[in-house]
């Protein structure tokens, strides 16, 4: 009766042997990517807050009161104003930031659904223990129930078959009774021709004796 719970447990026990099998494998790339997006956002950051910095700052001016020159007059360049600008990253490397941090949003949204899922399977998991225990206790109850309705049904039939001996033994008692009221009616009845003809017979020998005895 309890089949398709070994079915269902077999099932989800495939399932996470299957999830979990490459478990470490995608940890590993997990956390290396995470790694790589990190240092590439850091350089990244890094590049154009440096460019920004150095697009932002105004160019040193030259001052006239300091020109420093060299033999025969001729005047000493000026010194660098400042540190050149950072290039800009290209397209392509904004475009792979973008696609990076798409992924590693996704990957968030992704994990987030994992960690519900998951929540929700082990509330199942409980669930389908906790029915598994009912149903085992209603299966329990039902045998008992079964077992308790079969010792009924044993106890009609024998008192049934009680019932169906008692009726039997009367309708026998009965049979026999009447023919007893009949034996003795007509034992009464022969009793009382028998009485009828003694004393018929009686009051003959009575009138003769008076008839002799008139003669005599």
């Amino acid at each position: 009766m309890a089949h398709w719970r070994e079915e269902y447990s077999a099932a989800l026990a495939s399932r996470d042997r299957r999830e979990k099998a490459n478990t470490a494998l995608y940890d590993a790339y997990t956390k290396l990517a995470d790694r790589t997006a990190s240092a590439t956002t850091t350089t990244i950051t890094s590049l154009q807050s440096s460019s920004v910095t150095a697009a932002g700052a105004s160019p040193r001016a030259p001052s006239k009161k300091h020109h420093p020159q060299l033999a025969g007059g001729v005047p000493a360049p000026n010194p660098p104003s400042g540190t050149a600008p950072a290039p800009a990253p290209p397209p392509e490397t904004q475009t792979l930031l973008a696609d990076l941090a798409e992924a590693q949003r996704s990957r968030a949204e992704l994990q987030a659904q994992l960690a519900r899922a998951t929540a929700e399977l082990e509330r199942l998991r409980k669930r389908s223990a906790q029915d598994g225990r009912r149903l085992r206790a209603f299966e329990q109850e039902v045998a008992q129930l079964q077992m308790r309705l079969k010792d009924r049904e044993e106890e009609l039939r024998g008192k049934a078959k009680l019932l169906e001996d008692f009726q039997d033994e009367m309708a026998s008692l009965n049979l026999q009774l009447n023919m007893a009221e009949e034996r003795s009616a007509r034992f009464q009845q022969e009793n009382q021709d028998l009485v009828d003809r003694w004393m018929a017979k009686v009051g003959q020998e009575a009138d003769a004796m008076n008839a002799n005895s008139r003669f005599s």
